[in-house]
C-alpha cells in the first residue's frame, strides 16, 4: 500500500484548533484510510524505504531473556504466523549486527535494545517518555521498539503490529520513527465475565482489540458467577436468577409495589457459572498482556448474587429478588467477607471495585435501619469493607454517586412506583460526612461527568478518580485534565460478553475513547467515528477469529441482477434524491458492479416494508453455483432500531432491529436464512450525513461490524453509503440454486432493503457456469 501523510486540523475544542500529523494507509478506491497508528502516537516521521520481510529476517533475543522478552518475541512470531502466513526463526545472540535483518522489541533493561538507543541518540528522548512510552525505528534493515519497562514495550508492540502489511505476497512495514507515551495511565474497560462458550472470544478481545489499542486494566464483574466452595448456594441462585428473569421477559426484578429496583446483571457469565481453573486462566492469559485485572464485587447494592441465597440478610426481605442488604446484620459480612476472600485466592488483585452505587432501597422499611442516619449507614459498610481489604494489601474502588449531592440529591429522594406507591430512598451523604467519613484512598468512578462541576467536587474532597461509563461525547474534554487527580477512564459494558454485544453496542466507544486516554490529540466523536470505519472489517476478523473467502483471495465475481431491479430509488420509502456510481466499486477485495438496466427501469431491488409500496419479498436470484460465499452490497433507506444489550438480556439478537433477510435456498431443497440486521450488517445509505450533519448521541449507530462502508455517490459533498456483508458458505459442495431477498411484515415502519449489487467468491479453478452472467 501506498503511504500518504495527510496533515488535517481537527477542531474544535475550546475554541482553538489543534494540529497534528495523521498517518493513514492509502485505502483501496470508495473506502476511507485506515490509520497508520491509532491512538494517534504523540511524534511520528516517514523515514526512507521499507523493512521488507524474507526468509534471512529474525527476531532477535538477548542471550538470557527474561520472560517479558520471550513473550513479546512470541507474540509477534505469532502475529506474523497467523494473520500473515509468515514463519520467522527467534535467534538469540549477544549483539547485533546492522548487516542483519532484524526485528528487536524491549526495555532498556535488555543490553541489545540499551546499546542501539545508546548508539543512536535515543536514550535521552526515551528516558523523557516514561512508564508506558516507546520509540518505534523502522529502517530497511532494522526494526526496533525500545522501551524504558515491559509496559511501554507492550504500547510499542501493539503500534508494530499496525503498521505491518501485506501486499502481492510481501509482508512489509514502513520506515518510520515513532516517539509516543499515554496521556493518561489508567485506561480500563469494565465487562462481565465471560461465559463458557464465549471464554475464547474474550481472549481474542483482550489481545486483538483491548491491547492492541492500548488499554491497560479490565474491570471484571465477577458476582457469584464463580464456583464458591463456601457458598454453593450463591452459585445456585445466580443461576435460578437468571432464569426466572429471562423466561418472565424482564430485565430486572420489580419490588412488592412495582417499585424500582436497581439492574440485574443476570447475565453476567451468561448467566453460568466458571470454575476457578477458568477464572485463573482468564486472569493469567491478561496479565501475559499486562493488563491489571480489577475484580468487581458489588456490595451494599446491586447484591442480587449475596442474597438470593439469603433474602433474611435483605433491608426489604419482602422483595421477590432483594437487591439491597442491611448493613446492620453482621452474617452478611461473613458471607461477602468469603466471597472475596475466594476470588482474592484466585486472582491475586491490587484493587476490587466494591460497588455502592445506585442505593434504591426504601426508607424505613428495614426495622433496624429505621431511624438511623443513611449517610452513616453507608459510610459504615464501606468502612468495614474498606480495612476488611486494607488488611490485605488491597486498594478500594466504587461508584461514587452517592458522595455528590448533586448527583443523587440531599437527603432523600421521593419516588412513585408503577402502582402509585410513594416511597423514599437515599440520596448523597453530607459534605461533612464525604469529608470525615469516608478515607480518601478510595478511587472513585465517576459516571456523573456530564457536568465537570461534579469532577471538581471530587477532586475537592481529597480523591483521585477515573470516568467510569466512559463514552467520547464527554465535553470539555481538555479542560478535565487541569482537574487534580484524574487519573483516566473506563467505558462500561452492561450486558453479556458475547460477539454481539461487544461489537455492535461498545466497539465505538472502546475505540474513539482508546484515543482520548492515549493521545493528546484530541479528535471529536464524528471525527472518531469516520476514523474508526476503516477498521471495522479488519476488527470483526480479529475477533471472529476467523477469516472470509475474500480476505483468503478468492476470486470475487460481480453477478449481473439488472433484469431483477424493481426500483429506481427516486421516490416512495427508497428514494435516494442523488445519482449513484456506476461501474465497478470495491472494499479491498470486495468487488461489485453498478450497473442499471438496459431498460432503465431501475437500478436496485428493494423490498419495503411501507403499506403504499410493500414488496415484503422477490422473485430469486439464480446462482446455480457452488460457490465460497455471497457478497451482498446492500443499505436501508432509514434509520432502524439498534438498543443496547442491557435493555433486553432476555432476547441480544432483536435488539438489533430486524429490516429482513436473505434466504439461500440450496440444489437440494435446504433453506438456509440469514438475517439482515440494522447495525450488524447493515446500515442507512445516509450514515456520511448523519453522522456529519447530526449531533451525535450515546444511542447513535456508527458501524455495522460484520459490513463494510463502500462510498457509492457519484459526486458532490453529499455522500451514499452501502455496506459490503459477505455471507460464508455453509455447505461446501452444494450448489446454492438461488438467493432471495425478504422483508418484515411491519409496515407502519416504512423502511426498505435496497440491494445494489451482488458478487460471489469462488476458487478461481471452479469453472462452472453461473446462471446469470457473471462479469
Amino acid at each position: 500500500m501506498n503511504l500518504t501523510i495527510r496533515k488535517n486540523i481537527i477542531c474544535r475544542s475550546l475554541g482553538f484548533l489543534v494540529l497534528f500529523n495523521l498517518l493513514c494507509f492509502k485505502g483501496h478506491a470508495n473506502t476511507r484510510d485506515r490509520p497508520l497508528i491509532y491512538p494517534i502516537p504523540q511524534e511520528v516521521k516517514l523515514t526512507e524505504g521499507r523493512f521488507i520481510l524474507d526468509e534471512s529476517t529474525f527476531i532477535i533475543l538477548r542471550e538470557k531473556p527474561d520472560a517479558a522478552d520471550e513473550f513479546l518475541a512470541r507474540s509477534l512470531a505469532y502475529e506474523l504466523a497467523d494473520k500473515y502466513g509468515f514463519p520467522i526463526k527467534t535467534v538469540k545472540k549477544t549483539s547485533y549486527n546492522l548487516k542483519d535483518k532484524f526485528l528487536l522489541i524491549g526495555s532498556l533493561a535488555n543490553p541489545l535494545v540499551n546499546a542501539y538507543c545508546n548508539k543512536n541518540g535515543l536514550t535521552p528522548a526515551l528516558k523523557k517518555l516514561g512508564e508506558e512510552g516507546y520509540i518505534l525505528a523502522v529502517s530497511g534493515n532494522t526494526v526496533v521498539v525500545a522501551a524504558n519497562s515491559k509496559n511501554g514495550a507492550f504500547m510499542g508492540l501493539s503500534s508494530l503490529r499496525q503498521l505491518i502489511t501485506k501486499e502481492n505476497n510481501k509482508i512489509s512495514i514502513p520506515g518510520i520513527m515513532v516517539k509516543d507515551s499515554p496521556k493518561y495511565a489508567f485506561r480500563g474497560i469494565k465487562l462481565y465475565l465471560p461465559g463458557k462458550e464465549n471464554i475464547q472470544f474474550f481472549k481474542r478481545f483482550i489481545k486483538d482489540f483491548a491491547v492492541l489499542y492500548k488499554y491497560n486494566k479490565i474491570i471484571l464483574e465477577l458476582n457469584a458467577n464463580m464456583r464458591l466452595d463456601l457458598h454453593p448456594e450463591l452459585n445456585i441462585g445466580a443461576v435460578a436468577f437468571n432464569k426466572y428473569l429471562n423466561y418472565s421477559r424482564i430485565d430486572r426484578p420489580p419490588g412488592k409495589h412495582r417499585e424500582f429496583q436497581d439492574s440485574s446483571h443476570q447475565d453476567n457469565a451468561d448467566g453460568g457459572i466458571l470454575e476457578k481453573a477458568d477464572v485463573a486462566d482468564l486472569v493469567s492469559y491478561m496479565r501475559e498482556f499486562n493488563m491489571e485485572v480489577i475484580p468487581e464485587l458489588p456490595s451494599l447494592t446491586h447484591a442480587y448474587y449475596l442474597l438470593s441465597g439469603h433474602k433474611e440478610l435483605a433491608e426489604n426481605p419482602e422483595q421477590t429478588y432483594p437487591d439491597t442488604y442491611c448493613p446492620l446484620k453482621p452474617k452478611i459480612y461473613d458471607i461477602y467477607f468469603d466471597v472475596l476472600d475466594e476470588y482474592i485466592e484466585v486472582i491475586k488483585p491490587a484493587m476490587i471495585h466494591v460497588g455502592h452505587d445506585e442505593w434504591r432501597v426504601e426508607k424505613d422499611v428495614c426495622n433496624l435501619c429505621r431511624g438511623k442516619d443513611y449517610g452513616e449507614l453507608y459510610a459504615g459498610d464501606l468502612n468495614k469493607i474498606h480495612a476488611y481489604l486494607a488488611k490485605r494489601g488491597i486498594k478500594t474502588a466504587i461508584w461514587g454517586d452517592h458522595l455528590l449531592e448533586s448527583v443523587t440529591s440531599k437527603g432523600f429522594q421521593e419516588w412513585t412506583s408503577l402502582t402509585g406507591y410513594k416511597y423514599k430512598i437515599p440520596g448523597a451523604l453530607t459534605l461533612e460526612q464525604v469529608k470525615q467519613l469516608i478515607p480518601k484512598d478510595i478511587l472513585i468512578f465517576n459516571w456523573f461527568f456530564t457536568d465537570i462541576k461534579n469532577d471538581q467536587q471530587v477532586a475537592d474532597f481529597g480523591f483521585k478518580q477515573v470516568y467510569g461509563n466512559f463514552h467520547p461525547l464527554i465535553s470539555n474534554w481538555q479542560d478535565r485534565a487541569k482537574i487534580k487527580g484524574i487519573l483516566g477512564g473506563a467505558p462500561s459494558s452492561w450486558s453479556a460478553t458475547t460477539p454481539l454485544n461487544m461489537n455492535k453496542d461498545l466497539m465505538f466507544d472502546i475505540f474513539a475513547d482508546a484515543n482520548l486516554l492515549w493521545s493528546k490529540s484530541y479528535l471529536s466523536p464524528n471525527q472518531l467515528s469516520t476514523m474508526m470505519e476503516p477498521l471495522v472489517a479488519e476488527t470483526y476478523k480479529n475477533l471472529s477469529g476467523k477469516t472470509l473467502p475474500s480476505d483468503d483471495g478468492a476470486k470475487v465475481s460481480p453477478v449481473d441482477i439488472s433484469r431483477l431491479y424493481n426500483s429506481s430509488l427516486t421516490k416512495g420509502t427508497d428514494s435516494l434524491g442523488q445519482k449513484l456510481l456506476q461501474g465497478r466499486v470495491s472494499s479491498g477485495n470486495r468487488t461489485f458492479d453498478l450497473k442499471p438496466a438496459d431498460d432503465q427501469a431501475g437500478i436496485a431491488m428493494v423490498v419495503s416494508s411501507q403499506k403504499a409500496e410493500a414488496r415484503p419479498s422477490l422473485k430469486g436470484i439464480p446462482i446455480n453455483k457452488d460457490v465460497s460465499s455471497l457478497l451482498f452490497l446492500h443499505a436501508s433507506a432509514k434509520e432502524a432500531g439498534n438498543r443496547k444489550g442491557y435493555y433486553s438480556q432476555y432476547n441480544f439478537d432483536d435488539t438489533a432491529e430486524l429490516l429482513g433477510w436473505y434466504e439461500i435456498v440450496f440444489e437440494d431443497g435446504f433453506v438456509e436464512t440469514v438475517p439482515i440486521r440494522y447495525a450488524v450488517n447493515i446500515l442507512d445509505w445516509n450514515l456520511n450525513k448523519r453522522i456529519k450533519k447530526d449531533k451525535m448521541t450515546e444511542n447513535t449507530s456508527t458501524h455495522a461490524y460484520q459490513a463494510v462502508a463502500v462510498d457509492c455517490s457519484a459526486a458532490g459533498d453529499t455522500s451514499v453509503t452501502f455496506f459490503a456483508f459477505e455471507w460464508k458458505n455453509t455447505r461446501f459442495r452444494k450448489k446454492i440454486k438461488e438467493v432471495r431477498l425478504c422483508g418484515v411484515n411491519e409496515k407502519e415502519k416504512g423502511n426498505a432493503i435496497v440491494l445494489l449489487a451482488l458478487s460471489i467468491a469462488e476458487n478461481p479453478k471452479v469453472t462452472e457456469a453461473i446462471g446469470l452472467e457473471a462479469h
